[in-house]
């Protein structure tokens, strides 16, 4: 059955997840315009570049208009006290399609559950982000060229990271992957994905020490430790644990790959030139395929 809203990764199948990233090669180069006339609302409570501006670049390549807010928690009626579903009830008439980003984990099932227009979790707090999780899988296809058979290190902070369990949802539908989870004590990756990830046969183990485990693994996904989602004395002790270096680098195999959903911070330090030459640095071109997939997606939903 076709999604009407995408609100977490458990709920694409392999055949959607290539029906998308198909589509998203096709409209790379396509001068097509299939959403013309469509409007995208972006309803933003938490910061963002890359999502948000992904997502209206998409829309206008596709042909839409968009309509936006970038810091809805402050400049909207929420200031106000208006309740999320209200929003949603009154943003849907005005657009076609609704890309919600909000603190409160859960928030963008709430708001499907009274939207008549498509909603796209673009992340809810600590639970979901599916469309990274999308774009990272997608990136991981075009750069090792399969999602099968691959080994995976998740570094950092996997406790609160979004983008890393909702990239775990996804892993979990193909096979003979293995996850190497790096990270300290105190962020390791939560119960619910190892439940998960067990009960869908695949491997994995959580480790501590990055540089052992960099010569055997096909990608890297290192993530920044979330100022926002801890405290002060926290983040300061935590938060340069592990970091990619121009030494470490050199560990990776040749065809590795290094990701990161972006921003980074101190965890990776390496000198622009190696970013720019360097083909195992891919998270440039991992935010780019962004645009692509935001595109597969949005022409998926409305068409």
């Amino acid at each position: 059955m076709k999604l009407k809203h995408l609100i977490e990764s458990q709920q694409l199948d392999i055949e959607t997840i290539f029906t998308i990233f198909k589509r998203a090669d096709e409209l790379k180069n396509s001068t097509v315009k299939p959403l013309t006339g469509k409007i995208l609302a972006t309803l933003f409570y938490e910061p963002s570049t890359r999502t948000r501006l992904s997502f209206e670049s998409a829309m206008l390549r596709l042909g839409g208009y968009v309509i936006s807010t970038e810091n809805a928690k402050e400049f909207s009626s929420a200031i106000k006290g208006e309740s999320l579903q209200d929003t949603i009830r009154i943003v849907s008439s005005y657009a076609d399609i609704i890309v919600l980003r909000h603190f409160e984990e859960g928030s963008s099932k709430i708001a499907a559950s009274v939207s008549s227009i498509p909603i796209i979790n673009g992340g809810d707090g600590g639970g979901q982000h599916p469309t990274q999780a999308l774009l990272d899988l997608y990136t991981i296809w075009k750069e090792i060229g399969r999602v099968d058979n691959i080994v995976i290190a998740m570094v950092g902070d996997l406790k609160y990271g979004r983008t890393v369990r909702s990239l775990c949802y996804l892993l979990g539908k193909f096979k003979n992957v293995k996850i190497i989870f790096i990270s300290p004590e105190n962020f390791s990756i939560k119960d619910d994905i190892k439940e998960y990830l067990k009960k869908h046969n695949i491997k994995f183990e959580e480790q501590t020490n990055l540089n052992k485990h960099l010569p055997c693994v096909d990608v890297v996904y290192m993530t920044r430790i979330q100022e926002e989602r801890v405290s002060a004395e926290e983040y300061q002790n935590i938060k340069i644990v592990y970091k990619i270096t121009k030494e470490n680098l050199n560990l990776l195999k040749e065809n590795a790959r290094l990701l990161h959903p972006l921003p980074h911070v101190g965890e990776i330090d390496l000198p622009i030139e190696i970013e720019q030459t360097d083909r195992r640095v891919a998270y440039f071109r991992q935010a780019e395929n962004g645009l692509y997939i935001r595109m597969a997606l949005l022409s998926y939903l409305l068409e």
